[in-house]
């Protein structure tokens, strides 16, 4: 029996107390921080040095070392990449691979693929929480390994699908910047193209340019409220998508049903989403034909002087100013009056299609990026358990590997 244990320099906790965090500094990864076979370390919290010296007295974390959560959710690994310094946060691990015999990357997708990552599933503990326990990761049996550079290879292969689809996540954010840079030009300083010859007069949302109005969102978006779909009726296997609020962070919807309703609660790509229940989470849909779940509002622009990225812009501020007011004695909740409530800047028509020409080809490339991305996984997914079984045989490709497996 091969245990990841006999394979491996170091198999080392995480100190079991919250650090203490600081507005720069080193990234602490904790589990939210620690996705499917990589790290997201862009929004990690920061801790300084003295606390980056106490927190990596056990050992201090390596290029090519991973790191696994041992909770929420169990399983969840990503290595390190070059130039990352983190510190381990509660309830993870640092692993550190003999990279003689056992290429970080190739274990970075082992424990990512279904037969280890539902192993570690089954053997976590807790009556409330899952939790995977050192004993168990030390012991953990590995299936049986090919050689180093075959490794490598599979490695190099898998690596490439997350490459591009990190590549895409930078185009996606960048993206974004862009557009929020220039709505605020637009809608915040009213630094438009001719801005300088047009005075500032009273409205309901405050001073405007003179021209422009505070529309109520149903007059320029079709609000359409979700559907009462039977719970009953969801499968895994046949039908579309159901899109429940869990679903608009995600981007995408596992959920079926054969139900039919009215094509009216058929979901686009483009189209804007609100959560109204819990957590208002806004997004933009970009998986193709779906059904709107009731508790699920969607958007769509009918206002020729209002373009789809700045109406979900503009529509920001008012949900998280609601997401941080509405305090439920369970459930926070969003109806059809808060959305009465809103009202939207909107620009003379000329200058709305001004805006338009600007961003509109970067929701739609967004948009394109994200099904990208989504393909991407999919193929990768695929792949991930052929290659690690050996059922697809790289040994004679001829594939150039880094000089480092990080």
């Amino acid at each position: 029996m091969t245990t990841l244990a006999s394979l491996c320099e170091l198999i080392v906790d995480c100190e079991h107390k919250t650090a203490p965090t600081s507005s720069t500094g080193y990234p602490l990864i904790r589990t939210p921080d620690i996705g499917v076979g990589r790290l997201l370390t862009e929004d990690a919290l920061r801790v300084d040095e003295a606390t980056y010296r106490l927190w990596t007295k056990r050992a201090v974390p390596e290029e090519g070392d991973l790191i696994l959560a041992r909770e929420a959710p169990v399983g969840n690994v990503g290595i390190i990449k070059r130039g990352i310094r983190p510190v381990l946060g509660q309830r993870t691990v640092l692993i550190r691979p003999k990279t003689d015999v056992l290429d970080p990357g190739y274990l970075n997708f082992l424990l990512s693929a279904p037969l280890l990552r539902n192993w570690m599933i089954g053997v976590s503990i807790g009556a409330t929480v899952p939790h995977l326990n050192m004993s168990d990761i030390r012991s953990m049996e590995l299936p049986p390994l090919p050689p180093v550079e075959v490794q490598r290879k599979i490695a190099a292969i898998l690596s490439a699908y997350d490459d591009l689809i990190e590549n895409n996540n930078r185009r996606i954010k960048l993206l974004e910047e862009m557009a929020k840079r220039i709505y605020r030009e637009w809608f915040v300083d009213f630094r438009y193209p001719g801005h300088e010859a047009v005075p500032l007069v009273e409205s309901e949302l405050g001073p405007l340019p003179k021209g422009w109005v505070a529309a109520p969102l149903f007059e320029v978006a079709e609000v359409t409220f979700g559907y009462p779909f039977k719970s009953e009726l969801f499968n895994g296997d046949y039908g579309l998508p159901v899109i429940r609020i869990r679903d608009i962070p995600n981007g995408e919807s596992g959920t079926l049903t054969l139900e039919e309703p009215s094509g009216v609660y058929r979901v686009s790509d483009g189209d804007i989403l609100i959560g109204m229940d819990g957590n208002f989470h806004m997004g933009r849909w970009s998986a193709g034909d779906a059904w709107l779940n009731q508790r699920v509002t969607r958007l769509r622009v009918i206002s020729k002087a209002v373009c789809r990225y700045a109406l979900f812009l503009a529509l920001e501020k008012p949900i998280g100013d609601w997401n941080q007011a509405i305090v439920g004695t369970t459930v926070a909740h969003l109806g059809k009056s808060h959305l009465e409530l809103v009202n939207i800047p909107v620009p003379p028509l000329s200058l709305g299609m001004q805006l338009s020409v600007l961003l509109d080809p970067m929701f739609d490339v967004e948009i394109t990026l994200r099904k990208s991305n989504r393909n991407l996984r999919k193929a990768r997914d695929i792949l991930l358990p052929r290659l690690i079984s050996g059922e697809i045989d790289v040994t004679d490709l001829d594939i150039a590997l880094a000089e480092t497996a990080a």
